[in-house]
C-alpha cells in the first residue's frame, strides 16, 4: 500500500430528509489495487460511491484524490480525473447504439472539414466498440440496435466497457456481473484484473462473495452507513466477511 491513498473517503455523512444514509462513513482505495466494497442492503454502498463520483454532495466528511480534495465536484469533473463509474442501474441511453453509449459524451469528430461542420466519425467509433466488445469477449449480434433491445447482461457490458475505455485513474464499479451468465463474468473478472495490472485502482461493489475473493485485493466492509472491517482478502475467509456484514466481526483497523 502507498503512504497516499489513490482515492480517500474520511468521515462521509449523507442525509435524505430525515434518513441518513452514511454515517460517517470512510474508504480508500491505492493505484494497482482492487477494493471491494461490501455490506448488505442499506448499507450505505451505492450511495458512498455516488457520493465519491460527484452524483451526491456530502452532508460531512472529505473525499481526497490524490491527497486533494474532490468533495462537491460535479460528475463532469470528476471524469475529468480519469474516474468512471459503472452504476447499478447502468446509466445507459437505451434509445442510442453500443458505439454511441460508448462514445457517450465523448462523440470522436471526422477529420478535415467535416468535422469543423460537426460531423461525427461514426465509422471510427464503430471500429474501436468492436475491439472493446472483442475484449470483453462481449457478442453483440447487432451493435447498430439501440441497446434497450439487448439483453441485461449485454447491456451490463455496454457499461463496464465504457468505463474501462475512459478511466486511466480509477473505476468504480457497482454490481458489474449481477446479469451476467458465467463466460462474461470471467471476462468481466479478467478485465478487473488486467485494469488493476496496468496501475489504476478498481472498486468494486458485490454481493457474490466468490466473485469479490477472487478479485479483490482487500475487502472494506459497511453496516448501517459506517465502516465495520478492513480485510486483507488473502488472510480473509468468507465466514468472517459475512461475520463483519451481519455486525458479529469488527475489524480494529476499520476507522
Amino acid at each position: 500500500m502507498t503512504a497516499t491513498p489513490l482515492l480517500e473517503a474520511r468521515g462521509i455523512r449523507k442525509r435524505f430528509g430525515a434518513v441518513e444514509a452514511l454515517r460517517g462513513a470512510s474508504f480508500s482505495v491505492n493505484a494497482g489495487e482492487v477494493v471491494a466494497l461490501m455490506g448488505d442492503n442499506g448499507a450505505g454502498k451505492s450511495t458512498l460511491v455516488k457520493t465519491i463520483c460527484g452524483v451526491h454532495a456530502p452532508d460531512e466528511g472529505e473525499i481526497l484524490f490524490r491527497g486533494r480534495s474532490i468533495a462537491g465536484l460535479t460528475p463532469s469533473q470528476i471524469h475529468g480525473l480519469g474516474i468512471e463509474t459503472v452504476y447499478q442501474d447502468l446509466a445507459l441511453a437505451p434509445d442510442l447504439d453500443t458505439a454511441a453509449n460508448l462514445f457517450l459524451g465523448r462523440e470522436e469528430l471526422a477529420r478535415g472539414v467535416l468535422g469543423r461542420l460537426g460531423v461525427l466519425a461514426k465509422r471510427r467509433m464503430a471500429d474501436r466498440t468492436r475491439e472493446v466488445l472483442a475484449e470483453l469477449k462481449v457478442n453483440i449480434k447487432d451493435p447498430a440496435a439501440p441497446v434497450a433491445t439487448l439483453s441485461g447482461g449485454q447491456q451490463q457490458s455496454v457499461a463496464v466497457a465504457r468505463a474501462v475505455t475512459w478511466a486511466d485513474q480509477l473505476v468504480l464499479m457497482d454490481e458489474p456481473t449481477a446479469a451476467l451468465g458465467v463466460p462474461q463474468t470471467r471476462a468481466v473478472l479478467d478485465l478487473i484484473r488486467q485494469v488493476r495490472d496496468s496501475g489504476r485502482g478498481v472498486v468494486l461493489i458485490s454481493h457474490s462473495l466468490p466473485d469479490v475473493m477472487a478479485v479483490s485485493d482487500r475487502i472494506e466492509v459497511l453496516r448501517l452507513g459506517r465502516r465495520v472491517a478492513r480485510l486483507v482478502t488473502r488472510d480473509t475467509n468468507e465466514q468472517q466477511v459475512v461475520a463483519a456484514m451481519t455486525g458479529a466481526f469488527t475489524s480494529e483497523d476499520a476507522a
